[in-house]
């Protein structure tokens, strides 16, 4: 890799952008876990991205950080932070356009101020627009696949595509973008006018939902694993008898049973132990086989 850092260190003062040498990853991640990477980028155009990744084949796009969980021994390989040098909101009519490194609060916070609803479910889910499309984020009935009208991405051949919504392929955590490598840059938003006070009101109601019943003092990823059909993962591992369970520093929160929280000094062995621990006790106990929606990324 060092031949590849060279270039991407060049490619980088040629377009302005800032990176790091081993960068370490827990400064960058919700979990606050994870060891060292190679080189982190923060790309600040969509010109300086295409360049970036043409010169490596092993990288990953990270947006806030805020569903992963890296290696204790980092990652051997380029990290492409998506953040606020690609974070441009434009407002027109009902549609909000968004680069993928805006934070969804910062969006949401947009259409309160244009007076435009239909992202109230969206307020307080931690993470960045690029990663939200991507696994299609979704809370209190709402989900990305709602209000995403077109998405546009960098497919590998280095073009840029834009796609609408019925090509979007969304599922349940899921979307087109979860297998097929190209690389989400911006997404346009389809919103409708509303009353101010109650897009505010709502808003409100549901962050103190938020912070009422979920362990939002403690570093974790939020949900850890995805809902069952036909019960929520919460309920099946507290049923299990597993609230509160730890191993190492992780801990099965005893606020909210489907959040693995770092109480301290978690490894990703701790996490990754403990993820593994819960899904087969919830499997011996109620039959569930449960999904992890945190994505694990080894060295």
């Amino acid at each position: 890799m060092p031949d590849s850092i060279k270039a991407l260190q060049e490619i980088s003062l040629k377009h302005g952008c800032k990176f790091l040498i081993n960068e370490p990853l827990k400064e960058h991640t919700s979990f606050k876990i994870g060891g060292s990477c190679d080189i982190m980028i923060f790309p600040n155009s969509i010109d300086s991205l295409r360049e970036l990744i043409s010169e490596v084949d092993r990288y990953i796009i990270l947006g806030n950080g805020s569903n992963v969980l890296f290696s204790d021994n980092g990652y051997r390989g380029a990290i492409f932070v998506l953040g606020s040098d690609m974070s441009e909101i434009d407002v027109d009519g009902e549609y909000i356009t968004a680069s993928a490194g805006a934070s969804l609060a910062r969006v949401c916070k947009t259409a309160l101020d244009n007076a435009l609803t239909g992202l109230e479910f969206a307020y307080g889910i931690p993470g960045s627009v690029g990663g939200a499309v991507f696994m299609n984020a979704g809370a209190y009935g709402g989900e990305m696949k709602d209000v995403v009208s077109e998405v546009t991405c960098i497919n590998q051949s280095g073009e840029i595509i834009t796609y609408p919504s019925d090509k979007l392929d969304f599922s349940y955590r899921r979307s087109r973008f979860t297998n097929s490598g190209e690389i989400i840059v911006s997404a346009k938003f389809r919103l409708s006018h509303g009353d101010k006070d109650a897009i505010k009101a709502r808003m409100d109601e549901l962050i103190a939902r938020r912070k009422s019943r979920q362990p939002l003092e403690y570093p974790s990823a939020g949900s850890t694993f995805k809902r069952p059909e036909g019960t929520y993962a919460g309920l099946v591992i507290e049923e299990s008898g597993l609230k509160g369970y730890s191993i190492g520093g992780a801990k099965v929160s005893d606020k909210h049973a489907n959040f693995v929280i770092n109480t301290g000094n978690a490894t990703a062995a701790d996490v990754m132990n403990l993820i593994s621990h819960i899904k087969k006790t919830v499997l011996e106990k109620t039959g569930y086989e449960l999904e992890c929606e945190v994505k694990l990324i080894e060295e």
